[in-house]
């Protein structure tokens, strides 16, 4: 079975392996350390985790769709963000092109 979501990009069996080296890689910033350690020398642990170049350039650009794409997911990649002091609506607005609160203000009027 196929599902087409126009805008969506399915996290799947292919993303999951596709994704495999940068959810391990955003996993890892669990600890404390590992965060210190990739914000000290991104490149080098990028390079540790085996990133490849789509997923460095996302990295660098710190954009959620083309980590997204790159086969990130949401889950793992909302602890890169965190690093950052993101959370998750921070994610929901850049994924939707909103201001956060603009993105707020949408979610408090489906709320209702």
């Amino acid at each position: 079975m196929s599902f087409d979501i126009p805008g969506t990009t399915l996290f799947d069996g292919a993303q999951a392996r596709k994704g495999y080296a940068l959810n391990k890689m955003c996993f890892s910033f669990n600890e404390a350390a590992n965060r210190a350690a990739f914000l000290a020398d991104e490149d080098a642990y990028c390079t540790a985790y085996g990133l490849n170049e789509q997923q460095r350039a996302a990295i660098k650009a710190r954009n959620v769709l083309d980590l997204i794409a790159a086969g990130g997911n949401v889950y793992y990649l909302a602890k890169f963000a965190g690093i950052f002091g993101l959370d998750v609506q921070d994610i929901g607005a850049q994924q939707t092109g909103m201001s956060k609160d603009a993105f707020k203000a949408m979610l408090a009027a489906h709320a209702k």
